[in-house]
């Protein structure tokens, strides 16, 4: 059995507008209606590591909100372990973990130990489990030193560790992340992926991902899933993503003889230095192999290279292809 299924599952919020006048907005009001997610459909099997990305607006937390049973949908169908989240949403919190990157479930003036202590009453876990499950998530997300210092005086990358072990301390079977390495350092970075990917490899726990950092998605995930307007437009791995949908081109070139220009549809000449040529080639219009004919005309090729589209460039691609959104101030995600 898949660990989330999704069929045409559908939010829309009613959005004040602004009328003409304060009196005439305060006693008549103006309501419209928008589609933060418009028939999402999909299913993630037990063990999996997914990334669920879009651009701000795109719909992302509003899914991950509804899987986790915090909002009701307008329409639609889900269940995550069994269960239909916005109805037995009790029972299934005792399932899973969430760790969201700007809010903090861990009390900001007492020390990580005191949330755990707290974490054990309401996930109602007996004194020895509780000690041996914390004793574990200790030695591996090296906590010794941080369980007696106030979550406030710790670093971001710190307390995200605790953040991450605080949700691991049940045994959920499902884990959702929203931006879990947001404002991070590089080696705070490193070791949060590296701790996911043991818990994924070691305990079988499901992964569901958002984030806006192409590290996060390329180190964890196998398979990407990028919602846009409230709709799931793609679902592939990010090395598909990256072969069949971006077509531009970086190419290198060093002749052994310098030229003064070069010209070829669908080559934009991004540097040209003496005998170096950096070129930026649609596929679309033409071939590399084409582009390489068409400079053997000029001299003998010393060096080329070719260098990969990142998938930050495919995001960006699939985005501007599908139209971002952002509504008002911050929008719904």
């Amino acid at each position: 059995m898949a660990a989330i299924t999704v069929s045409n599952l559908r939010k829309t919020f009613q959005v004040r507008t602004a009328a003409q006048g304060r009196i005439k907005g305060l006693f008549n009001p103006i309501f419209t209606e928008v589609e933060a997610v418009k028939g999402a459909t999909f299913s993630v099997e037990r063990g999996e590591m997914v990334a669920f990305i879009g651009p701000n607006g795109a719909g992302k937390s509003t899914t991950i909100k509804m899987l986790t049973g915090i909002l009701h949908p307008t329409a639609g169908e889900a269940q995550v372990l069994g269960l239909t989240p916005w109805v037995e949403r009790q029972k299934l919190a005792m399932k899973i973990g969430s760790v969201f990157g700007q809010k903090s479930q861990l009390w900001f003036h007492l020390p990580p130990k005191d949330t755990f202590r707290l974490l054990s009453y309401i996930y109602e876990l007996d004194e020895s489990v509780f000690k041996a499950r914390l004793g574990k998530l200790v030695e591996v997300f090296e906590l010794d030193e941080l369980l007696h210092i106030p979550v406030r005086k710790l670093s971001l990358g710190q307390r995200m560790r605790c953040e991450i072990a605080a949700c691991l301390l049940h045994k959920p079977e499902v884990l959702f992340f929203d931006e879990p390495t947001i404002g991070l350092d590089v080696v705070a970075k490193r070791k949060i992926r590296e701790l996911i990917a043991s818990i994924n490899k070691e305990d079988g726990v499901t992964v569901f991902l958002t984030s806006h950092d192409t590290g996060d998605i390329e180190t964890l995930c196998k398979r990407v899933m990028v919602i846009n307007h409230g709709e799931v437009i793609l679902d592939s791995s990010p090395q598909l993503l990256r072969r069949e949908f971006l077509r531009m081109k970086t190419i290198g070139v060093r002749l052994e003889e310098e030229i003064e220009s070069f010209i070829h549809p669908g080559v934009t000449v991004l540097k040209h230095k003496g005998p170096g040529l950096k070129l930026r080639v649609d596929t679309a219009v033409t071939s590399v192999d084409d582009v390489y004919a068409a400079l053997r005309q000029h001299s003998r090729l010393a060096d080329i290279y070719i260098s990969d589209p990142t998938l930050d460039e495919v995001i960006e691609e699939i985005y501007q292809a599908t139209g971002s959104i952002t509504l008002g101030g911050g929008g719904y995600r």
